[in-house]
């Protein structure tokens, strides 16, 4: 299971797109956006979900993005930055008109440019039309990534000119020593370049249909030229892995045996860390099952504007990922934990996948738009995953009970988890969440928290979940409505009068909470345990299996693994401390991409060689522990 470290940039917009080569795992930290520029990235990829989620949109505009530096939203910034009207923009999203919001908006961002390089031309020093230069930069941000997708020639020229621009605003010197006057004819000439290709593509009166809502500039729309822009996420998007990082635990493992001897399960391994697996977005943005699902738990941070409405849910069968699988419902629901999956069927928040296997494949289909997977895809990825275990609890035996280091309160609450009620049809707690059978029964019971599609639906059936491990899962629920587990015995007993007292709820929330407690939930890292040695052991360990697949000539499967593999170690090398031993990490990278390249060629000596240089030389980086 990887480690995510640095390796790719996913912010919505930003001039250079994605990295070139195939997906990788591993998301980098976004460049902070203008309330207006993030406003705008928010309204064409909200735009173009089916159906628009317009009380969403509207808040894009009127609250600062997730994660924002900013306190106020695009409305309040612009009410006191700029002097440009914003009723247009409002008064489409009210009237949720979605060409009209793209035009307004679009002209909007466009004008505010050209505001601040009015600015900087009329600046009476050279601190301020600098500046008012690099907040217009800021704001061309907004349109970068497509426009140099639509239009690379012109996407160099006006590069040019803001190069040309932010070295004509002058310079104030050291301590008055060195200042050199704004050039303002050279500004002016500059200014032009870039304000006449807005006007032209981003201040028109009207714009043309457009089927998909993007900056491509609009004479390159009008042209009727196909343009391939680069999937990414809007600003506010969080897709880096949970911190503290959650402990794997697996069952090889636990018994000393090695996964490098375990080629079937190294392999899964590796899939379950590939983007490659999946199809549209979710691969080009570097999703793997990881992502949601970080080692074998949850992700508590997963973000996606308009396929998440709180942290650590998604809605899969949304309009992002896959369209085919679009059931045009605003359905997330919050991110389940994986441990011990081989104990938790069936499948699915209710239930519909009676094996892993067939809820893998939906997954990857389905879900993410990817190609259909080989049996031994799926015969990999399941004999990985079947080994997840839940979290070791001393205060747990194994057949669910507590042992005598459980505090009192939990021993009370114990009885009260077993205690049959009448709200419950003369069941308890336990009846579902069977202590013995590790917190679950295999049911799916509709418990009255989903509301009835329509009136008669029979829909709110959902698969027990089990208690183990849930203090680490927070919120609870198929939904996340639940913050706390305190929360949702308050909810059971409300809903199920119940009739417990104050006390009583404190001593079954007691119990809940030693249930779902571990003796070492995350990852402990220090000085010998870096997460670039975890994220190096695995990965070497993924790329261990080619022992096995080169003698059998898989090309398929050779590269899929190469593919992920080198791609992700080129990328951990950049996050490395140890500057001297990068370009080893970078060179080991290469060689394994070198073993892809010759099964491309159908050069199998080749293959053969590379590889046996790729182990020699992370055994001796191993040796000298980086």
């Amino acid at each position: 299971m990887r480690i995510k470290l640095l390796a790719f940039v996913f912010g919505f917009g930003l001039g250079t797109g994605l990295l070139a080569g195939p997906a990788m795992a591993t998301p980098a930290r976004d460049t902070p956006w203008l309330p207006e520029a993030a406003a705008y990235r928010l309204t064409l990829f909200l735009g173009n979900l089916t159906p628009v989620p317009w009380d969403e949109l509207g808040r894009a505009w009127e609250e600062p993005y997730r994660g924002s530096e900013y306190t106020q939203g695009a409305l309040d910034w612009l009410a006191g930055q700029s002097s440009l009207p914003t009723e247009p923009l409002t008064a489409a999203i009210a009237r949720e008109d979605r060409a009209a919001v793209f035009g307004a908006a679009t002209r909007l961002v466009s004008a505010r440019i050209d505001e601040e390089l009015d600015a900087a031309l009329a600046a009476e020093s050279p601190a301020a039309a600098q500046q008012a230069v690099r907040t217009a930069r800021e704001l061309y941000r907004a349109i970068e990534d497509h426009l140099a997708a639509a239009d690379p020639e012109a996407a160099r020229a006006l590069g040019r000119a803001w190069l040309e621009l932010s070295s004509a605003t002058g310079s104030t010197g050291v301590l008055g020593a060195g200042a050199t006057e704004p050039d303002l004819n050279a500004m002016a000439t500059a200014r032009v370049v870039v304000s006449d290709y807005l006007a032209a593509n981003y201040r028109v009166a009207d714009f043309a249909p457009r089927t998909a809502l993007t900056a491509v500039p609009e004479t390159i729309a009008l042209s009727g030229r196909t343009v391939t822009l680069p999937a990414t996420l809007p600003p506010g998007s969080d897709i880096f892995d949970q911190d503290p990082l959650p402990l794997l635990v697996l069952g090889f493992e636990e018994q000393g045996i090695d996964e490098t001897d375990l080629p079937l399960i190294a392999y899964g391994d590796m899939l379950f860390d590939s983007p490659e697996i999946f199809g549209g977005p979710a691969r080009e943005i570097g999703i793997a099952c990881s992502t949601c699902h970080n080692r074998s738990d949850i992700n508590q941070r997963f973000f996606i504007p308009g396929a998440s409405h709180q942290p650590g849910a998604v809605d899969v069968d949304g309009a992002f990922f896959n369209p085919m699988f679009n059931d045009r419902r605003a359905d997330p629901i919050d991110i389940p934990s994986l441990r011990g999956l081989r104990f938790t069927g069936p499948y699915g928040r209710d239930g519909r996948f009676a094996s892993i296997r067939d809820f893998t494949r939906n997954v990857i289909v389905n879900e993410f738009a990817g190609a259909e997977p080989t049996p031994f895809m799926l015969d990999a990825l399941v004999a990985y995953m079947t080994e997840f275990d839940f979290l070791p609890n001393a205060m747990l035996t194994g057949d669910g009970r507590l042992t005598e280091a459980a505090p009192e309160a939990a021993q009370r609450g114990a009885a009260i988890f077993n205690q049959p009620f009448d709200g419950l049809n003369g069941k308890s707690c336990a009846s579902c969440h069977v202590p013995d059978g590790n917190f679950l029964d295999r049911q799916a019971h509709d418990i009255g928290s989903v509301t009835p599609a329509y009136e008669g639906s029979r829909g709110g059936a959902l698969d027990t979940p089990t208690l183990l491990g849930t203090v680490y899962t927070a919120p609870y629920f198929h939904d996340g409505s639940m913050p706390t587990l305190a929360a949702v015995v308050n909810w059971f007993d409300t809903t199920k009068s119940l009739g417990l007292s104050e006390s009583e709820r404190a001593d079954l929330t007691a119990y809940l909470e030693i249930v779902g407690a571990a003796d070492e939930p995350y990852e402990d890292f220090d000085t010998e345990n870096t997460p670039f040695r975890l994220a190096f052991a695995e990965l070497t360990t993924f790329a261990s299996t080619l022992d096995t697949l080169l003698p059998r000539r898989d090309a398929q499967h050779i590269l899929l693994l190469t593919d992920t593999v080198a791609a992700d170690l080129a990328a951990d090398a950049g996050t490395m401390a140890n500057l001297v031993a990068r370009p080893e990490i970078y060179s080991l990278a290469e060689r394994l991409a070198a073993v892809g390249a010759a099964v491309r060629a159908d050069d199998w000596d080749a293959a053969e060689a590379s590889w046996v240089a790729f182990q020699s030389e992370a055994q001796a980086i191993e040796e000298r522990a980086f």
